[in-house]
C-alpha cells in the first residue's frame, strides 16, 4: 500500500508532486530558487517552511498560483480527508473568465479533482498540449471542446476524455459552465 502523509504535512508532499510533475529534481528546482538541496529537501519532508517570498517563487518556477500552494484552516479531524466548499484551495487562472478550485484535499495522490467555473464567452484560443489523463465532467452549461481540431458541443451531463491530445475550449453559451476534471498526474 502506498504511503500516505500524515495530516496536515502536505505542502512539502504537494511542491514534490509538482516538481516531479514537471520532470524536475531536486538539484533543478533547487537552482532555480537559488537555493540548497538540503534546504528544499527538507521543505519537500515538512521539517522546514518556506516563507511566503520562498513560496511565490516556487510558484512561479513550477508554474501554479501562489494561492493553489497555501491550504485554508481546516478541523484537525477533516485535514486531509475533507474539502469544505468555503475552504478549497483557489487555482490562479491567467484565462479571463476561469475560477479553478482544487477539490482534492491535496496533490499527494496519483490525481487531482478541479472545480471549474467557466463564465459565458471565456474561452482559449490556442490549443493545450499535456502530458496527462483527463477527465471532464459538465455539472452545468454548455461547452465547446476541440480535441486534436475535432469540434464537440457538450452539455450538462457529457463528459469527454483527454489522453495528451491537443485542446482548446471556449464556453459559448450565455450562462457559466461548470465542469469536474480529474487529472492524473496532478499538474496544479
Amino acid at each position: 500500500m502506498a504511503h500516505l502523509e500524515k495530516p496536515g504535512q502536505t505542502l512539502g508532499a504537494d511542491i514534490r508532486a509538482l516538481r516531479k510533475t514537471r520532470g524536475m529534481t531536486l538539484v533543478d528546482l533547487a537552482e532555480s530558487l537559488n537555493r540548497s538541496v538540503g534546504w528544499l529537501s527538507q521543505v519537500e519532508r515538512d521539517i522546514s517552511v518556506p516563507a511566503i517570498s520562498d513560496l511565490a517563487e516556487m510558484a512561479a518556477v513550477l508554474d501554479v498560483a501562489v494561492s493553489s500552494l497555501l491550504q485554508t484552516s481546516v478541523a484537525p479531524d477533516e485535514d486531509g480527508l475533507i474539502v469544505r466548499a468555503n475552504a478549497r484551495r483557489p487555482i490562479g487562472s491567467r484565462t479571463p473568465g476561469l475560477t479553478e478550485g482544487l477539490l482534492s484535499p491535496d496533490l499527494t495522490d496519483s490525481f487531482e479533482v478541479i472545480h471549474s467555473k467557466f463564465e459565458p464567452g471565456s474561452e482559449i484560443t490556442a490549443p493545450l498540449v499535456r502530458e496527462t489523463q483527463e477527465i471532464g465532467y459538465i455539472v452545468t452549461g454548455t461547452f465547446e471542446i476541440w480535441i486534436n481540431n475535432k469540434h464537440f458541443h457538450l452539455k450538462t451531463g457529457d463528459s469527454f476524455r483527454l489522453r495528451g491530445e491537443s485542446f482548446r475550449w471556449a464556453n459559448t453559451g450565455s450562462k457559466p459552465c461548470e465542469i469536474i476534471w480529474v487529472i492524473s498526474p496532478p499538474i496544479y
